[in-house]
């Protein structure tokens, strides 16, 4: 039975690339979207910053036909701020409109916005109630068990944000005091999805990185689907390689130097395209040492490529890497 999320329809168990700050932007959700995602999310988008036009909040609204389906994520404090920025996200033409009420961030918490309002349940039915009321798209939630240990409030929350509206809610098994230490717990997630009461979609969140664990975790937590986020950095290939596990039961060959190098060319490309050059160089050197992991003697390289400037340059060191370890077995050591 296919999963949907008001109309659209994202399969018998969809993979969600998370929404990650500094990291989804166009260029990464393109290389995941090649290697299998189901649906996207933009980085999260700070309601303030789009009712003021703000020149950064107004590029993360870029999205492109082939993300398809993905939803706009946004976060704030302000009710009002919200209902306002959930329609201008709206008129950007995605596929759903997400609401974040699980960034633990000390900037963002202090403001009253993201996994704050986990302290403050009615302000945050609300708050998702007016952006319900606000959109013409399918409205969804991504949160955390609760605050802290002594405040796990995420089942409560489940029902009084399905009782508004929402469409589908992500759960992130660890509370905000955890931030992303420690071990992510699902089976309050669990708990939620056999609530006879919950009738949307469950998606669970927090250290998926490898398909066995995300096998296990289909079955013994019984969520309508997994959202991987760090697990993706530099490593889009894990969601091809989930999916071949549950088909299967068997591992997919990890991707080879070429396979390395022609996504990470891939993915400079497309951030050179959407920013620029200045931009898209500079943003692109926070991800070379994730998409080759696990070489040997790769930091000189990897030095070099974070220094440079020049994009043909760029492009010649990527070769020196493909040259240096053409006769190497990434598939198996990286994998």
């Amino acid at each position: 039975m296919s999963v949907k999320i008001g109309n659209i329809d994202l399969g018998e168990f969809p993979l969600l690339l998370a929404p990650m700050e500094d990291v989804s932007d166009p260029p990464f959700r393109y290389v995941c979207k090649q290697n299998g995602a189901d649906l996207m999310y933009t980085e999260f988008i700070s309601s303030e910053g789009l009712i003021r036009d703000a020149a950064k909040s107004l590029q993360k609204l870029d999205i492109f036909e082939y993300e398809r389906p993905i939803g706009i994520q946004i976060f704030g404090g302000d009710i009002e701020h919200m209902r306002e920025a959930s329609e201008i996200a709206s008129a950007a033409g995605p596929d759903l409109v997400d609401i974040n009420y699980g960034c633990p961030v000390k900037n963002v918490v202090c403001k009253g916005a993201g996994s704050s309002l986990l302290r403050d349940i009615d302000k945050m039915v609300k708050m998702t109630e007016a952006v319900v009321k606000a959109s013409h798209l399918p409205v969804t939630v991504k949160t955390r068990l609760g605050w802290d240990d002594d405040s796990k409030n995420v089942y409560e929350v489940a029902e009084r944000l399905q009782d508004v509206g929402i469409q589908a809610l992500t759960i992130h098994g660890r509370t905000r005091a955890q931030l992303y230490k420690g071990e992510a717990d699902w089976s309050l997630i669990r708990e939620i999805k056999r609530n006879p009461r919950i009738k949307i979609p469950i998606f669970g969140n927090g250290d998926v990185d490898s398909p066995e664990k995300a096998a296990n975790w289909r079955m013994e937590y019984e969520v309508d689907g997994i959202m991987i986020g760090r697990a993706a950095i530099g490593y889009p290939w894990i969601f091809r390689e989930v999916k071949h596990f549950f088909k299967t039961g068997e591992h997919l060959p990890g991707p080879t130097i070429e396979e390395r190098i022609d996504v990470c060319r891939t993915h400079l490309d497309k951030s050179l395209e959407w920013k620029g050059p200045k931009t898209g160089i500079f943003e692109m050197r926070r991800h070379y040492a994730n998409y080759f992991k696990g070489l040997p003697d790769f930091k000189p390289y990897r030095m070099r490529l974070v220094a440079e400037p020049d994009i043909n340059n760029i492009y010649s060191i990527l070769e020196e890497v493909a040259e240096k370890f053409a006769n190497y077995d990434a598939t198996k050591v990286l994998a």
